[in-house]
Formats: C-alpha cells, structure tokens, sequence
C-alpha cells in the first residue's frame, strides 16, 4: 500500500531485485536511473500498480519473447518449437488448429479440410507427446491457446510432462481457459455457459492445489479487440469477466490470495500507440483496486495485474505485407513501454496465411531490437507523468467504470451473474458489433487512413512474397496418425476412462481433471472426451436477437 514515504518504500523493494549486470544509460552515456516522477508520488511496484507490478521492472528481468506457433501435425510444430528457442526466444506459446478448438477430432466429417491449417492438430496424448518431444517443459513456460477443450488439453499435458519424468508441481505456464470470451467475441464455445464454468472452476481448483507455477486462466480482452471493440470495451469486458472468474472461484470455496496470483490476462496491442499504453496502465489500477475493496485481497500479488500481450493481427493487412513489419514493431513498443510480462509479435504475413520460419523470426528479432537496440527497457514507466498519458489513463479508467456498473446491474450485485446474463441476452455481441460496424464505416468513409487499402496504394500489386502453404498431404498423415493410435490403444481401457468420466460430470461438485487426466493416459481422444461431457452438459447453440 502507499506509504508515506513513496520513494524510500520504493527505493527499499528495488535494492533487494536482482538488477541485470548492465549499463543503464543513452548511447551518449547519459545515466538513467530506473523510474522518473515526484518522491511522494506512486512509484512502479506499489499500490495500484499504474506504474507497473514490480519495482524493478525490465530492470530485473526483460518480458518473456513468448512466440505463438502451431501449424500442420504435432511433428512439424515441436521443429518450429525448436527453431524459436534457437533463435532466442524463451517462452512457448501453442496455436491449435481449428478442429481442436471445437473439441472434434481430425477424423471427424466436420474436420475436413481444416486439420493443420491455423494450428497444430492434437487428437490423443500421442500427438502431445510429439509436440513437445526433447523440450523440457520443466525448463520452458508453456502458453497453450485453447478453451472450450482447455480442461482437456491441460490433462493431456499434465500426463505427457509425467511420462516425460516432468511432474506436474514444476510445470510453468499458462493455459488460455477464458471461456466467458468465447461467448462474447470469438465463438469457439461446445457447452453452455455455466457448464462451461463448471470446467474452468475445476481447473482452477486443480493447478491451485497441483500446480504453483501454473496460471490457470488467462483472461483474454485480445479475441474481444479483434472482434471489434473499442479499447475501452476490450479493458472493461476482460476485467469484468476476471472479476466474474474470481466469484466463481470463491463460489468454490477457494479463498481469494490462495488463486488470484495465477490469474494473468492477455491484451491486444493496437495501432493507436498511446491509447493502448493507458489502457494497460488503467487495467492495473482497475485490478488492484477491485481486488482489495471488493474481494478482500491482502496480498500483493492478488493485487497485482499481470498481462501478455500480442500485436494486433486485425490490423495487418493483405496488401503490402511487408509494412506490416511497421505496424508490429510500433504495437509492440506500446506493449513495452505499458508494461506487459511477455509479448508476442505478429509476423508480415499473417494476413496471407500462417508465417514462414523468416517472417517468424523478423517478429521475433522486432521484439529483440526493441530490448537490446532501443534502451526502451531502461526506465519503467517512462512515458508516466506525461499529460496526456495520464489524462487517457484516467479517461480509460472511467468508461470501464461505467460498463462494470451496467454488468453489476445485470447481475444484480454480481459480477459473475452479469457476465452470464449478458451473454445470454447478447448484450456483449450488441456491443461488439455496434463498434466494430463504426471502425468499418469509418474506414470504407476515408475518415481512418490504413496505408495500402484506402490509401497510399502503390506497390499492392507485388506478389513475390514466400507464403506458408499447408497440403491435404498434412492432414492425411494426421488422420493415419490418429487411426493408428485407435488401432493399438488399450478399447477397454478407454471404454472404462470415458464411462468413469460420464459418472463423475453428473456429479456437480466432483472435480473432473483426474478423470480427465486417467482417460488422457489411455489414449481417448480430444473429441471421445468432449463428447463425453457432451451428453451430461448439452452444447450450446448461440440464438442472436434481432
């Protein structure tokens, strides 16, 4: 909390981080020092965090360079695996194909055509397994995209580490798990609502007990952004849903300090450079202030929000690709200097088709230019104090405000009920769509120049960029994979795993990540599980309102 001596309480907590052995100063050897503003003023590390969560900041330790890949089968993506950590980067972040988002097998009729194509293909613990073959995943973090199946995909991963002779206490990582956003803006849902709550609560109560080094969930306003929303929304609809993540923890009898330190969050970075710093400055004032008032939270660490962030894929384009080089390193500047934990860099082609292993690596050495090049890591908080930050920064703060008062509404006190019902009345579709109708508009009126679509149009007819192409051959080796795995796999077994995991879903309080993780070691598929649950949850079909 603030004292009343900010700068020594400051000084105090920056004196005892582990400082990289580095000079700290421009290239014209001008010292900097490693915050600026008044002594009685909030310094990094100190309630509410606008600052930053720590008082050292990139002083002690850079963001994670976590690069976002998947692709083809599990083979093919465990080589681009590879070839990121090679090339610097030290966090994995894994990109599952369609199929496996929706829960559904590589064989199944609906999967044709899509195995492999916007991520990996995962069917049973054998493509796990080849995934992550000679990567030690007790040494590297590991981000895994996914949420409908996330319950899923997280026992398939806590069996392969354990085969791998990795337990599970010293797994490091994030799993996405944000289902309430599925419902609001990227659509990837199987159950209803508050059966899919039901999963995220028991992975929750899992990795709490399970798992230390484990984010559970991470809270995720980047699908919301590319969805079409403004900032603002994007800031308000992913707190407010990680306030609602926080009740159902509680609901489940988890005290607060005992999981909120494993809540992380996920934003978008965009192209409005100094919107999006001040949206991640509000974000953890928002944080710590809800978390203390409202859900009682003592520690600091509950109190501490704490974000990955990836370039905007909605703002590349098509045409002249290679400017989107541009557009990522300036969204990735932003990130930085707003403070995020890790990053993730959009490639040029991303607008084309997934990146080849050069566009790959340009995006990641964007990210190195901006640590090494820049001395934009130096200072925390550098742009704090300036007047037009903090007036956005505060600007930010009161039109999330005003939306969590109409969801507390909906909810009748109850930030969890308000998600739900929002959801199920579409009012955060309504939204959505509402701002993502005015960008649009705003764009084919000329009012919002993007450079090579409405203006600025020479070079849009070069077309010798080397795009990534995945075949049919990738999925016909994906789907022999997955029919030799059936073939050789113990059928009773597997019969015995999916039966025990029926019994158990009926069972509300019964908590289904054992279960899951029994069937996982027996080889039952992603789709076998999730139709599963299926048949005791029921799925959920969207009904808009007109």
């Amino acid at each position: 909390m603030m004292s009343m001596n900010p700068r020594a309480e400051w000084k105090k907590a920056f004196d005892e981080s582990r400082v990289r052995t580095e000079r700290f100063q421009t290239m014209s050897g001008i010292p900097l020092e490693p915050v600026y503003g008044p002594e009685d003023g909030e310094h990094p590390g100190q309630f509410p965090y606008t600052r930053g969560p720590y008082a050292s900041m990139y002083r002690s330790k850079l963001w994670t360079m976590r690069m976002f890949a998947g692709f083809g089968t599990a083979i093919d993506t465990n080589q681009r695996f590879k070839d990121i950590i090679r090339a610097g980067g030290d966090g994995l972040s894994t990109a599952f194909d369609m199929p496996t988002l929706l829960g559904l097998d590589s064989d199944d009729p609906m999967s044709l055509g899509e195995v492999g194509r916007c991520g990996v293909a995962i069917d049973t613990l054998a493509d796990m397994r080849d995934l992550f073959a000679d990567i030690d995943l007790g040494d590297i973090t590991t981000s895994m995209t996914i949420n409908s199946p996330a319950a899923v995909v997280l026992a398939m991963f806590v069996a392969q580490a354990e085969s791998a002779g990795v337990p599970r206490a010293r797994l490091g990582g994030t799993l996405q798990n944000d289902i309430l956003k599925e419902y609001q803006a990227q659509k990837e849902f199987v159950f209803p609502p508050r059966q899919s709550m039901r999963l995220v609560r028991d992975t929750m109560a899992f990795t709490a007990t399970e798992m230390p080094r484990w984010h559970s969930i991470s809270i995720s306003g980047y699908h919301i952004r590319e969805a079409g929303s403004t900032a603002a929304e994007e800031l308000a609809f992913t707190l407010g849903n990680g306030f609602a993540y926080v009740e159902l923890a509680r609901q489940a009898g988890l005290p607060v300090d005992a999981f909120a330190p494993r809540l992380s969050f996920f934003f978008n970075a965009h192209i409005d450079f100094f919107e999006e710093i001040a949206k991640y400055r509000a974000a953890r004032r928002i944080w710590a202030r809800w978390m203390r008032d409202r859900y009682g939270a003592t520690s600091e660490r509950s109190m501490q929000l704490r974000f990955h962030t990836q370039t905007a894929g909605v703002s590349l384009t098509a045409q002249q690709p290679e400017v989107n080089i541009v557009r990522t390193a300036i969204e990735a500047l932003a990130g930085v200097l707003g403070g995020t934990q890790s990053l993730h860099t959009n490639s040029m082609d991303e607008a084309l088709a997934l990146p080849t292993e050069k566009a790959a690596r340009i995006a990641l050495r964007t990210q190195q230019v901006i640590a090494y090049e820049t001395n934009a890591a130096h200072v925390a908080d550098p742009l704090g104090g300036s007047y037009f930050v903090e007036e956005l920064t505060d600007e930010m703060e009161r039109r999330a405000e005003e939306i969590f008062s109409r969801i507390d509404e909906m909810g009748q006190g109850s930030m969890l009920e308000g998600c739900i019902t929002g959801i199920e009345e579409n009012w955060f579709q309504g939204r959505i769509a509402d701002s993502a109708y005015e960008l649009e508009r705003a764009f084919n009126a000329g009012e919002r120049i993007v450079v090579g679509v409405n203006k600025f149009l020479e070079g849009n007819d070069d077309d010798d960029l080397e795009i990534l192409r995945i075949t049919n051959e990738d999925e016909k080796k994906q789907r022999e994979r997955l029919a030799r795995v059936k073939q050789d796999r113990d059928d009773g077994a597997v019969a015995d795993a999916l039966d025990r995991l029926a019994k158990e879903a009926i069972e509300p309080e019964v908590n289904l990540m054992p279960a899951l993780i029994d069937a996982s070691r027996a080889y039952a598929t992603v789709g076998e599980m999730m139709n599963t649950m299926a048949g005791v949850f029921g799925r959920h079909v969207e009904v808009p309102t007109i």
